[in-house]
């Protein structure tokens, strides 16, 4: 009898506890997605139902897709989402055979001091961003290629970190699998690409993902080296909207602008959720 009466207390708190954190996670949650709702919200409201609202409503009765319309025909909207389809694909792109092969020649190649080089490298991380900014600007505007998609993109293709983080996990691949493909004579850029790579592609995916959104999100660079419209991409052509679209009073217009260049990102994760969730998790093979 003691014993069903500890099992009952057992399960009983058990399901307490669940509980309690699924209300907690719930709360978190609403709390996470109220300014989501609330950008969308704003964004089928009418300018006038807007204006009328001495209190805001959480809620609208009338709904309109005008807003939407307006997004891409008082402004250039649907150029910079190109103009940023461009950036984010090239630069991702290239980004990831810049950061493989740097991975690959640190965590297999055999040269000497590898390990300094390396270690250099790391260092080049305690620099702040704001001193590499200021270099890249003079760099790119010395090589007259401000106001191009090559100015840019070519301080973006790299990253330390993301080398770092792909030779880690090149690293964990079993040197066994490296010295029976030398034996058998292969290449070592083809066993790169048939064995470390697909043994490496959730981690791979992961750093594309998260290369996609900085590229999509990117501010302070773009709008340092570009003054020219026809090379704007969405985060700077925000300001524009607010500045020479809809002014500074049409919220729900901007608002409509900000939800369409929300959406590819939201999908993005939406679609790859599970492969960004096992680059995280992955803690790497046992061999």
């Amino acid at each position: 009898m003691d014993y069903i009466k500890i099992e009952k207390k057992a399960r009983t708190r058990k399901k307490t506890g669940n509980i309690i954190t699924y209300i907690l996670l719930t709360f978190w949650a609403v709390i996470v997605l109220f300014p989501f709702y609330w950008m969308v919200l704003t964004s089928i409201k009418s300018y006038g139902a807007y204006n009328s609202e001495y209190i805001p409503k959480f809620y609208t009765l009338s709904p309109t897709l005008q807003n939407y319309a307006d997004a891409f025909t008082a402004v250039s909207l649907g150029r910079y989402l190109l103009n940023t389809t461009i950036f984010t694909v090239v630069t991702t792109a290239v980004m990831m055979i810049v950061i493989t092969l740097a991975a690959f020649a640190f965590a297999r190649l055999e040269f000497r001091g590898k390990n300094i080089v390396f270690i250099l490298f790391l260092s080049l991380m305690m620099i702040p961003n704001e001193l590499v900014i200021i270099t890249n600007f003079v760099t790119i505007t010395n090589l007259d290629m401000r106001n191009s998609f090559p100015g840019l993109i070519l301080p973006s293709i790299t990253s330390v970190f993301y080398i770092y983080l792909l030779k880690e996990n090149f690293e964990q691949i079993p040197d066994s699998l490296y010295y029976a493909a030398k034996v058998d004579g292969t290449s070592d850029l083809k066993y790169l690409l048939k064995v470390m790579v697909p043994m490496s592609k959730p981690t791979l995916i992961t750093i594309a993902i998260l290369k996609v959104i900085e590229c999509w999100n990117s501010y302070v660079w773009p709008r340092l080296i570009t003054d020219d419209e026809r090379y704007f991409l969405v985060s700077n052509g925000i300001q524009e909207i607010r500045e020479n679209g809809f002014g500074r009073e049409n919220i729900p217009a901007m608002m409509a602008a900000v939800v369409v260049i929300s959406v590819p990102l939201i999908v993005l994760f939406l679609v790859f959720r599970n492969k960004i969730m096992a680059g995280v998790s992955r803690s790497g093979l046992k061999g």
